[in-house]
């Protein structure tokens, strides 16, 4: 497996955040301290960007002009698949 390119970033946390994270990483959360905070952050972002698409949703879903294309849409395959099974 290729290993990722790597960039030093520098961060400053609270002390006691830092001596949890080397906790958990001595009782075996993670092989080292980078790949914890790896980790951790890679978790942060999926979690925004989930929250940002759970959001663009929740503003398509009382869009009128999106739910008239998504109706549209659905009469249109509906067709499609009436045509389907009629050819069975």
């Amino acid at each position: 497996m290729a290993t990722r390119p790597v960039k030093k970033v520098t961060y400053s946390l609270p002390e006691e955040l830092v001596n949890e994270i080397r906790a958990v990483v001595r009782e075996g959360a993670a092989p080292s301290y980078s790949a914890f905070v790896e980790q951790a952050l890679e978790e942060g972002v999926r979690r925004a960007r989930e929250q940002h698409l759970a959001e663009a949703f929740r503003e398509a879903a009382s869009d009128p002009a999106f739910l008239d294309d998504v109706e549209e849409t659905m009469r249109d395959f509906r067709d499609a698949d009436t045509e389907q099974e009629s050819s069975r």
